[in-house]
């Protein structure tokens, strides 16, 4: 398993996200909304919108998933905000960054996933909404361009908290 390096960014990107007082909140409607209406979409049994504090990622809204959070050095989601674009893992038990990950070896056994960084005005990645699929799968360009769209909806939103 391979543990994500912290963004050249990560004292702002912490700053940032601490700023916003999401960590910790109640669960949200809007935000429910979103990742329930994702998993429906692409048919995925495990939606979430995460967000990453120094040591966990935690789950803002989620679908499929009996916990709150993880820690962050298993975390796909700590892989993802390291660039701009969607990251998809077709197959995580075939990735050498994540076939020993314990989050692949054992419950949730996620062998897709798929992670659209929360991206603010100011640069710094909150976190993902993030597809994990229990089999392997990819996503064409169309769900990829569906999956960024749900996730400006997820922007939209805490624009407007």
């Amino acid at each position: 398993m391979q543990t994500a390096q912290f963004p050249p960014d990560e004292t702002e990107r912490l700053a940032a996200l601490h700023e916003l007082l999401l960590l910790d909140s109640e669960p949200e409607q809007r935000f429910n909304l979103i990742v329930d209406y994702a998993a429906s979409e692409f048919g995925v049994p495990i939606c979430l919108m995460t967000l990453l504090d120094h040591e966990r990622q935690w789950f803002k809204a989620r679908v499929g998933l009996p916990v709150c959070s993880t820690p962050r050095d298993i975390s796909f989601c700590s892989h993802a905000i390291l660039r701009p674009e969607v990251m998809v893992v077709p197959d995580a038990a075939a990735d050498p960054r994540f076939a020993d990950n314990p989050l692949v070896t054992s419950e949730p056994y996620i062998r897709f996933y798929a992670g659209a960084p929360l991206i603010l005005p100011s640069g710094h990645a909150l976190g993902t909404l993030c597809l994990i699929d229990t089999v392997p799968r990819t996503l064409d360009q169309t769900e990829r361009n569906l999956l960024e769209s749900m996730r400006d909806m997820v922007m939209r939103e805490l624009s407007g908290r």
